[in-house]
């Protein structure tokens, strides 16, 4: 039976859930290796440097968790925990994070998909941060986590997305840039 006075407080490290992942991650490289014809060794490294780039990513969003279940935790209803109000309410030094923080997602776009197009980066960099701000919703208000979900997260690591993919754009003008690109490129 469960005791309304008890709580349960521990905390969930990244290791726990992002080396499954990550083993879950080679497996489907290799496979996707071994199926595919022709496979440059700069593609598989294109592949894995991502795959650890997106880890890294999921470590700096989510972890440590801290979990906080029993009478105590989730006092404040889930709608309370988001800022729906966009620029006004803009934390600098966090702006500033999130925007570096998909820059490299954006750099990696043009390679794994060489005719993505500036629109469609900020879709995907927006999709990618939409998820990960309801996975964070999710994860407070089942958990008892302290992050928070803000509109302005979306704005800067779509920006910040976009950034990376003009980044690589004006690079690869310069020929010796170009060739390495296109080495790399799926």
């Amino acid at each position: 039976m469960y005791n309304q006075n008890y709580s349960v407080m521990f905390t969930i490290e990244s290791g726990v859930v992002l080396i499954p992942l990550a083993i879950l991650g080679l497996i489907t490289l290799l496979v996707w290796s071994f199926r595919k014809k022709h496979v440059k060794v700069t593609q598989t490294i294109l592949l894995l440097s991502f795959g650890i780039y997106l880890l890294g990513a999921l470590h700096f969003v989510f972890f440590p968790i801290d979990v906080n279940l029993g009478k105590y935790a989730n006092q404040v209803p889930w709608w309370k925990t988001i800022n729906f109000i966009p620029i006004l309410t803009i934390d600098v030094y966090s702006f500033v994070l999130n925007i570096v923080m998909l820059l490299p997602f954006g750099c990696y776009l043009p390679f794994l998909k060489p005719s993505i197009t500036k629109k469609e980066v900020l879709k995907l960099g927006f999709q990618f941060s939409l998820i990960l701000e309801l996975i964070q919703l999710l994860v407070r208000t089942t958990l008892g986590s302290g992050r928070s979900t803000d509109v302005n997260d979306l704005l800067a690591n779509a920006f910040g997305a976009l950034l990376g993919f003009l980044l690589v754009r004006f690079v690869v003008q310069y020929a010796p840039f170009r060739r390495l690109y296109q080495n790399f490129q799926l």
